[in-house]
């Protein structure tokens, strides 16, 4: 299953890095909404485009939108990653059932286990705007979330 561009994004529920759960249409209902959706924590092209993201985070703030990083990872293990390079955003574990929130958007790659590189822009009325998909080996752009956020 693919998500496009004028879905519903599929709802979940999932275990936050510092305890707790989020819920992703409690958010959208506050504000727009990137999902991003990565490989695996403490790995080198994860940790470089989340860093990306920390450090442009200005960009997401000035629109009001939320940032969500979600992987297969423990939340023991995106805790000490998030602590540990200081992300102002949450990161969420979709460890189990294992990447059933990354298989609902079409971004799990089964035979690895893991999530493949992939964002979602979602409105405040639960409606993917943008998404971009690559493999796991290829970075997402930053300009890709400017101009989907100047296009909300």
């Amino acid at each position: 299953m693919t998500i496009e561009i004028g879905d519903q994004a599929p709802d979940f529920t999932l275990p936050a890095a510092g305890g707790g759960t989020l819920t992703l249409s409690d958010l959208w209902r506050e504000s727009p909404v990137v999902l991003v959706f990565f490989p695996l924590a403490f790995s080198g092209r994860c940790q470089g485009e989340l860093c990306e993201i920390r450090d442009n985070i200005a960009v997401f703030e000035q629109s009001g939108v939320t940032v969500v990083g979600i992987s297969v990872d423990s939340t023991h293990a995106l805790h000490a990653w998030a602590e540990q390079q200081a992300y102002p955003f949450a990161l969420v574990s979709d460890f189990w059932p294992h990447g059933e929130v990354a298989r609902a958007y079409g971004a799990f790659l089964a035979e690895k286990g893991i999530a493949t590189r992939a964002s979602f822009l979602i409105d405040t009325t639960g409606v993917v705007r943008w998404s971009v998909v690559s493999d796991p080996a290829t970075s997402r752009s930053l300009d890709g979330y400017r101009e989907a956020i100047a296009a909300l």
